[in-house]
């Protein structure tokens, strides 16, 4: 994949196969470090230690439609190649967290890519969940939860509804112009 934002988007839809209510995302850049780490943690039913030591390994996956499992395996090359690492952890009948760091001056770091379009993509393709969205940039922070907008919108108004998510898409962009003025960052 050549944008780490497509490999989010892998991840959460493996949570949303995985019967998931809620997805966290978080996107945590440290500049002086020069470190990317990024976390997809949700409340799914979990799997098992051999479970998780079949999901990294790109020639398994429970889909029909194709023989080979590349989403994880793949988010797993990009962030050893950078020399950073990967985990997962899970816990049946609780969920799962993938975590993934980047060292971003290694030549082989791919971009971040437009994760916020990500974020609202997941949303409106999945109105029936929950997700809450944070991206820090050197100590900044942006934070959305759709718990809290289904709380201000009520349980009339679904989260796919358009006037909704191009409130949703708006929101993202300001905060993070704002953020990256914050941290003085560039993604």
């Amino acid at each position: 994949m050549r944008e780490l934002s497509l490999n989010v988007m892998d991840v959460a839809q493996n949570s949303i196969t995985a019967g998931a209510s809620l997805i966290e995302i978080r996107v945590e850049e440290d500049r002086k470090k020069g470190e990317l780490v990024i976390y997809i943690i949700d409340n799914g039913k979990g799997m098992t230690e051999e479970q998780v030591q079949r999901v990294i390994d790109p020639f398994y996956t429970t889909r029909t439609t194709r023989k080979v499992g590349l989403g994880v395996p793949l988010f797993k090359m990009e962030a050893e190649m950078t020399g950073g690492d990967f985990s997962i952890q899970s816990k049946l009948g609780e969920g799962t967290q993938v975590r993934a760091r980047f060292l971003t001056s290694h030549v082989d770091m791919i971009p971040l890519g437009n994760i916020d379009d990500t974020i609202v993509l997941l949303i409106s393709c999945n109105p029936d969940r929950d997700f809450r969205f944070v991206h820090q940039v050197d100590g900044a922070k942006l934070e959305l939860d759709t718990r809290q907008l289904r709380e201000i919108l009520g349980e009339d108004v679904p989260l796919n509804t358009p006037d909704v998510v191009q409130w949703i898409k708006g929101y993202l962009q300001e905060q993070m112009e704002e953020l990256l003025q914050q941290g003085g960052a560039s993604t």
